[in-house]
């Protein structure tokens, strides 16, 4: 299941459910955190641990439906992201530019990334309405990697 696309109803964004994870403190999750809740969603902030442990807590709210996204913080973001791709059904992308956000469960470096650069990404993540349809048939081939 990859993660649940936004909500729009009569051309509005709705409240999604946001769960965030880090494995440390840092001025791109508050940025973050705070542009998320500003834009009206529902944002849950889980306790720092480490990044195997935080990116599989973030993977299985998404993949349980317990949250309609999930984004992720580490060091490089390489981490966060090899291990939220563990959980079946999920689909984590490491971004470091707003384009690269589009359709997955985010994930951001805490190192790279400036929170002005956070603030785009998060707006690029959000904007999408519908998966790329150019991309429907590679979409649909992660499940079925998934069942092996």
């Amino acid at each position: 299941m990859p993660r649940a696309l936004p909500k729009v109803v009569s051309g509005k964004l709705q409240e999604m459910r946001i769960v965030v994870g880090a494995d440390d403190e840092g001025p791109v999750v508050d940025t973050v955190v705070e542009e998320l809740q500003s834009r009206g969603h529902d944002v849950t902030v889980l306790a720092r641990e480490q990044w195997p442990e935080v990116a599989a807590r973030v993977a299985r709210a998404v993949a349980g439906r317990e949250a309609d996204q999930g984004m992720l913080f580490c060091w490089t973001g390489t981490g966060t992201s090899m291990a939220a791709n563990k959980v079946p059904g999920v689909r984590a992308a490491l971004a470091w530019e707003p384009w690269i956000a589009e359709g997955a469960v985010l994930v951001m470096s805490l190192k790279r990334t400036a929170p002005e650069t956070a603030r785009a990404i998060v707006d690029a993540w959000l904007s999408v309405e519908a998966p790329d349809p150019d991309e429907a048939a590679n979409i649909a081939r992660l499940g079925e990697l998934d069942e092996r």
